[in-house]
């Protein structure tokens, strides 16, 4: 977890813009696929994000072998037959809030975040919807999106496509402390 707070503020720190770096050591990650026969769900609390609040630069990233799972059978096929965890350690999501945002401002904003996507070694570009919620102590940030398994060249075994949904919800919550 640590790795990940420092390669988020490097990663900041390296483009030379002197801002207020906000970093989330709270993001919750979850998932949902459904289908007639199954529900999988599964969620971590693995990840860590952090906001360039003057270029609205926005970047989550999460362990893949942080998800929890009900079935412990589901974790262990998630993580060594669809999700590679031993190759593909993390995901994650780099992109940039549309709207100008003023964060010193409280109250709840619905945003709007262009980026890309890496997952299971494959990048791919999103626009995803959000809000912001500022008050004077935090921000909340909170999105769903869909992703399509065949958009992350995650394939499924003809023996359980029909077990796991083709496309899956995923939802990414977290809060950044302000910093007085």
């Amino acid at each position: 977890m640590q790795k990940l707070f420092f390669m988020l503020t490097a990663l900041f720190v390296c483009t030379g813009v002197k801002a207020q770096i906000l970093v989330s050591k709270t993001v919750t990650s979850t998932f949902f696929s459904s289908t007639p026969i199954e529900d999988i769900d599964a969620s971590s609390k693995g990840g860590a994000s952090a906001i360039n609040t003057k270029t609205n630069e926005i970047i989550f990233k999460v362990s893949n072998s942080s998800f929890q799972f009900k079935k412990k059978l589901m974790q262990e096929h998630f993580n060594e037959n669809y999700m590679e965890s031993d190759k593909y350690l993390t995901s994650d999501f780099k992109g940039k809030i549309v709207e100008p945002i003023d964060f010193s401002k409280p109250g709840t904003y619905p945003i709007t975040i262009k980026g890309n996507l890496q997952i299971h070694g494959v990048t791919k570009a999103y626009q995803v919807k959000g809000s912001l919620v500022i008050t004077g102590e935090e921000i909340k940030a909170a999105s769903a999106f869909n992703v399509k398994l065949v958009d992350h060249n995650i394939k499924v075994p003809t023996l359980v496509f029909k077990q796991i949904a083709e496309t899956i919800q995923v939802k990414m919550t977290a809060v950044y402390q302000i910093k007085k």
